[in-house]
């Protein structure tokens, strides 16, 4: 298995660049500083004295950023794939089934490695949330705390979700503006409930899109569900249904006929 890896990467390897990955690290990090500065304190305060019905409704839309229902779904999809690719006999499905087990392969490695930095890091800065900060503020930290309270920084629902919505961005681009939107809107229901800050949310959506684009460039290294054409971003190397390719014409549809003809022939040919 090793081996072949190994050969898959000298002949895949040579074009694929990390063309996003100091960029993202970097624009997610100013933004990060600039919110700690100008953001976490007074939104904060805002969402501790606000309403419960928006923390209700922040609590129902955050939950689609847990990383569980997200794994379990992909182990499935990846056991079903190669189940069909061992049982059929066409050699077509057998290629279509090879082909969305390293899709689910690729949003299960998004998903695992994004959610166990996230976790390391958390553990390890060991910032107070806001629905336990005290006289400290925003700046009340406790490395190695172990404590749900201190483990703000950064958020792991927001990790999660950056990965799989980044991911879907590079599967399908055309949906790339409605990925965008979906993040932040399920990035601030982590603020509306209190769990995080806005720079704990913003860490968590960067890290998460970094670890996808970062393992669909390792993918693509060794030439296994994307290929690198030289742009900032992986491609994948065969459509796949998500991206809701354009129909091929069959000949199943019958032509319209012209409802009269010049020379009468439509006539003749009903009669």
């Amino acid at each position: 298995m090793y081996g072949k890896l190994r050969r898959r990467y000298a002949r895949h390897g040579g074009s694929a660049r990390l063309n996003l990955h100091m960029p993202v690290l970097l624009i997610g990090a100013n933004l990060v500083l600039l919110a700690v500065l100008l953001l976490d304190q007074p939104v904060s305060a805002s969402v501790l004295h606000s309403g419960s019905m928006l923390r209700q409704i922040g609590a129902v839309v955050t939950d689609v950023g847990k990383s569980d229902w997200l794994i379990f779904a992909g182990v499935l999809l990846l056991f079903e794939a190669l189940s069909v690719s061992r049982l059929t006999r066409s050699v077509s499905a057998r290629c279509q089934a090879l082909h969305v087990g390293q899709l689910a392969a690729y949003l299960l490695a998004t998903v695992i490695v994004s959610g166990l930095v996230a976790n390391l890091a958390k553990r390890l800065i060991g910032r107070v949330r806001p629905l336990y900060q005290d006289e400290a503020g925003i700046f009340g930290f406790s490395p190695l705390h172990g404590g749900f309270q201190f483990e703000s920084f950064p958020s792991g629902h927001s990790t999660t979700v950056g990965a799989v919505l980044m991911a879907i961005a590079l599967i399908a681009p055309r949906y790339r503006a409605l990925c965008l939107v979906m993040a932040i809107w399920l990035g601030i229901s982590r603020v509306v409930v209190a769990a995080h800050y806005p720079s704990d949310v913003i860490a968590g959506l960067t890290l998460g899109a970094w670890s996808s684009i970062l393992l669909a460039v390792l993918f693509a290294r060794h030439g296994i569900l994307f290929r690198d054409q030289g742009t900032a971003l992986p491609v994948l190397r065969r459509t796949f249904p998500l991206a809701l390719p354009k129909p091929a014409v069959t000949g199943a549809e019958p032509a319209v006929l012209p409802d009269h003809r010049e020379d009468g022939g439509a006539l003749s040919a009903a009669a």
